[in-house]
């Protein structure tokens, strides 16, 4: 790509912002995360409670990037053929042979929303495993491709609800951001209450096509980081584990820590976040944004820490006071 289209690529980012903007009132941090997190080319976990537009955002997203989209609605009953497809027997009436055919399931669609991911057992959770991991999903032997780029937005209520299945370990670590969703200011919802119980709908245009995104995602990995900022990430992460750690927070209350796969998803996502600002090079404002939401499924805190009230995003904010450029 030449400069001019790498600048006319970058100048439609804010107008995506924009156009999600007439539908989602607020949230700004929420939906920069996970604009970071589709150019990163990972997945995002929403957590909140219900009532705060979490499906809205996703769908509001499908619409302004024109992405083949799909909805999963997790239940107790919901079978991983449900979410993966599976074969039929089909039979050509020009020569009476029967053979088996894939029927895609959901799953094959470049924008996913898995919606209420843990109000369904972890039998079937465990079916988006491979998919988000690899692009791919294996039924009976073969290899079915995903379409290119592949985004799945998960969204789950708080664990405390009833319910509600916790996610295995290995499930949240293919999720690049885990995002929290908290309740809108009083401004915030006055708009919304006003916004949305009339008869004014607003439209939304489609601003990123799927060749858009890709390019995007590219360019994400040109952007530049610091090798002081590259050993930065590395001692931040390593810093998560108990074992090893000199940060006393986590020796006394750390269960375990973050695997490399931290490290990576902290430098993709603060490049990411470096270029939807229209800069090519990260900073340690850009790490240190992102560090709550890569960390904070991947570190464990012990009993301790509960009987405390303490949780991962204040092990987080220990870890950037102890650990420094």
């Amino acid at each position: 790509m030449t400069e001019q289209d790498v600048q006319k690529l970058l100048a439609k980012l804010p107008t995506l912002k924009a156009e999600i903007g007439k539908v989602i009132v607020g949230q700004s941090q929420v939906l920069d995360e996970v604009l970071v997190a589709l150019l990163a080319g990972g997945h995002a976990l929403l957590e909140g409670v219900p009532g705060l537009a979490k499906t809205l955002l996703v769908r509001t997203l499908a619409q302004a990037t024109d992405l083949p989209f799909r909805r999963i609605q997790f239940t107790p009953d919901l079978m991983p053929t449900d979410i993966l497809g599976t074969e039929v027997l089909e039979e050509d009436h020009g020569t009476g042979r029967r053979s088996f055919k894939f029927n895609p399931g959901p799953i094959f669609a470049s924008l996913v929303l898995a919606d209420e991911i843990n109000r369904t057992p972890p039998k079937t959770q465990a079916a988006l495993l491979e998919a988000m991991q690899e692009g791919h999903v294996t039924y009976a032997g073969q290899e079915h491709a995903l379409p290119k780029p592949f985004f799945l937005l998960a969204t789950q209520n708080p664990i405390e609800q009833s319910g509600t299945y916790p996610l295995p370990e290995a499930q949240l670590d293919r999720f690049l951001l885990y995002v929290r969703i908290g309740y809108p200011t009083e401004q915030e919802e006055m708009a919304v209450l006003g916004g949305t119980t009339g008869t004014a709908r607003a439209e939304v245009r489609p601003i990123l096509g799927g060749d858009d995104i890709r390019q995007l995602q590219q360019l994400v990995r040109q952007v530049s980081l610091s090798p002081e900022l590259l050993s930065f990430v590395n001692r931040l992460v390593r810093a998560t584990r108990p074992a090893t750690s000199e940060v006393k927070f986590i020796q006394d209350y750390g269960r375990w820590g973050a695997g490399p796969r931290a490290g990576q998803a902290l430098i993709l996502c603060a490049k990411a976040r470096a270029l939807l600002q229209g800069r090519f090079a990260a900073t340690l404002d850009d790490i240190q944004a992102l560090a709550a939401p890569v960390l904070r499924h991947r570190v464990l805190l012990n009993f301790n820490a509960e009987a405390e009230n303490l949780t991962p995003d204040d092990a987080v904010r220990e870890l950037l006071k102890a650990v420094r450029v």
